[in-house]
């Protein structure tokens, strides 16, 4: 037996070390996994609770899309609410040259006949289309967007929709569509194929017009399917603009203005209509004019609004401030008579287009008298008409908001020459723009009460500035109807049954030396009805070459054609003189009737 024992024990001594040893590695390799669970765990919870933040911004770089949500630029409307520019939903078509670089170089682009189709709905040769996608195709990462064409109508883009084209995708856009086309460019103006104001009151009300986009973060599966909605920031509505234009008046001043730019072989022609009562600018007009909603071969120059940015001399139109200053000062009174012989100032002859020995105030008026003007300003102070012209808006801008408006040429002198000063009486030596001299005449038809002029409805009306006596200038508003008389310069200007109060006047202009040439402006300016003034309306028609370019002969016929209109269209009633008042303002000395003023 204790030989047996002695054999086995070497045998459990083997067995023991080898379970022990089994047990030490086995200790070991748990120890490694649990480690390794630790660092795993460790590193689980530094990615996705400690520091998630790289690894969400990972995945969310090739999940989350931003999506535009577009606002519509606001609705620009006459004062009746009537469409002036409306944005018309359409659509750009573009290209995502990852998706067809992928696709292309798996063979799954090929030019067959539905890109023939696309080209031919986007009116672009199928050479001219392959090459420009080829040419983003060549390459990766040469972006993921290029425009094939904008602004195109729902109806091709449906059609190219249903072509299911690979890499071939639709954006919702808008394109500005203007109602009145060239009845109302130049003031409406026009926008770029972004939506940005470029002209006129598109461009000076941008901001108004313009709202502000809002995004909408989604997430997407990898077939881009929209799997979530993340989070959205609502669009800032545009704010729509109602303007104090009336279409219906702006097309008929628009029609009667180029009419008379095309009888009269003019070179351009400016119109502009304001309500005395409340200053609102009711129309304005240029010709030739231009369509906004096809800008193809449309010249720059015609896009200038001349009303606004055009200067010229005032010549006659000034003269009934010039009365009314005398009248103010005492120079002389309502029944004055003054020696009207051409005389010399300064070596220079002033003189009148028909000589008269004499002439009543209302006579100076209505026959445009150079003379008798200048002997009323060189009766006064030299500051006396500097400060009526003042007063009145010359020099100064209407501040109406258009972009591009001039504020004329007003001289800044101390000291003035006795011609200068004769000069200036009958509208020389500084210059103005159709709108600046409106306001002057609104002022005048509101009896010397000056109110800020408005291209957008106003309610209620602004009270305005008294800047003059409104005993003088109605007195001055009874003489200026004399002008629309027989005897007088504007009788062209005449309408029936409507008392007017107007003036003519004719201008040379300019040429590039600084020198005056042969070459005349005609405008005419006056307010009606004149019993109760209710419209002013200047007319200018710029270098007429039909052979006649008196303000009494070109421009006073559009005015009376026009003011017509206009007071039939509000229903004015009417207010003709009586035969008996016909002959207190007309003077029938001459028999000839002067038109040349």
């Amino acid at each position: 037996m204790s030989g047996v024992s002695k054999m086995l024990r070497p045998k459990l001594r083997k067995r023991k070390n080898k379970a022990s040893l089994i047990s030490w590695r086995f200790k070991l390799i748990c120890s490694c996994i649990l480690m390794s669970l630790c660092g795993l765990l460790s590193r689980i919870a530094w990615l996705q609770v400690i520091s998630p933040d790289n690894l969400v911004k990972e995945g969310d770089l090739r999940s989350l899309r931003v999506q535009a949500i577009p606002t519509v630029r606001g609705m620009i409307s006459d004062r009746a609410g009537r469409p002036l520019a409306v944005s018309v939903p359409v659509n750009a078509i573009w290209a995502d040259p990852q998706e067809l670089y992928d696709l292309y170089n798996a063979g799954g682009v090929t030019f067959d006949n539905r890109w023939k189709a696309l080209s031919d709905a986007l009116s672009i040769s199928f050479d001219q289309l392959t090459t420009r996608v080829k040419a983003n195709i060549k390459s990766k990462g040469t972006g993921r967007f290029i425009y094939l064409a904008r602004q195109v109508s729902p109806e091709i883009s449906n059609y190219i929709k249903n072509l299911k084209l690979p890499g071939i995708h639709l954006r919702e856009e808008s394109r500005r569509y203007y109602p009145a086309a060239q009845a109302t460019s130049h003031l409406i103006g026009f926008t770029n194929i972004d939506g940005q104001g470029i002209e006129g009151i598109e461009k000076s009300f941008d901001k108004w017009l313009t709202g502000v986009p809002g995004e909408r973060t989604v997430r997407k599966d990898r077939y881009g399917c929209v799997i979530e909605d993340v989070s959205v920031v609502d669009s800032r509505a545009a704010h729509n603009l109602t303007l104090s234009i009336d279409e219906h008046l702006q097309t008929l001043v628009y029609q009667k203005l180029s009419n008379a730019v095309e009888f009269n072989k003019a070179e351009s022609g400016s119109a502009v209509l304001v309500d005395i009562k409340t200053g609102e600018v009711l129309a304005m007009a240029n010709s030739p004019a231009y369509n906004p909603n096809n800008l193809s071969n449309t010249p720059k120059e015609t896009m200038r609004n001349r009303a606004i940015t055009d200067v010229f001399e005032p010549g006659s139109t000034v003269k009934p401030m010039v009365v009314m200053t005398a009248l103010q000062r005492g120079i002389v009174r309502e029944n004055s008579v003054l020696n009207t012989v051409p005389y010399r100032v300064n070596g220079y002859r002033i003189k009148d287009v028909v000589r008269y020995n004499k002439l009543t105030l209302t006579e100076i008026l209505q026959k445009s008298s150079n003379v008798g003007v200048s002997r009323l300003a060189l009766a006064m102070p030299p500051s006396a008409l500097l400060e009526t012209y003042v007063r009145f808006g010359l020099g100064k801008p209407t501040n109406l908001g258009l972009v591009g408006e001039s504020s004329g040429l007003y001289p800044q002198k101390q000291r003035w020459s006795d011609i200068e000063r004769a000069t200036f009486s009958f509208g020389y030596g500084l210059m103005v723009t159709p709108l600046q001299l409106v306001r002057v005449y609104a002022t005048i038809g509101s009896y010397g009460i000056y109110r800020p002029l408005s291209i957008t409805k106003t309610y209620p009306s602004v009270a305005g500035e008294h800047i003059f006596p409104e005993s003088f200038v109605k007195t001055v508003i009874h003489m200026m109807e004399s002008v629309a008389l027989p005897g007088g310069g504007g009788v062209k200007a005449a309408i029936k049954g409507y008392r007017i109060a107007i003036k003519t006047g004719t201008a040379k202009k300019v040429g590039p030396k600084g020198r005056y040439i042969n070459r005349y402006i005609a405008y005419t300016a006056g307010i009606a009805p004149a019993s109760h003034p209710r419209f002013a309306l200047v007319v200018v028609i710029n270098d007429p070459k039909a052979g006649k370019y008196y303000g009494g002969t070109v421009s006073a016929p559009v005015f009376s054609t026009i003011m017509g209109g206009v007071l039939r269209s509000m229903n004015i009633s009417p207010d003709a003189l009586l035969p008996s008042d016909k002959n207190k303002l007309a003077t029938h000395r001459n028999k000839n009737t002067n038109v040349r003023s």
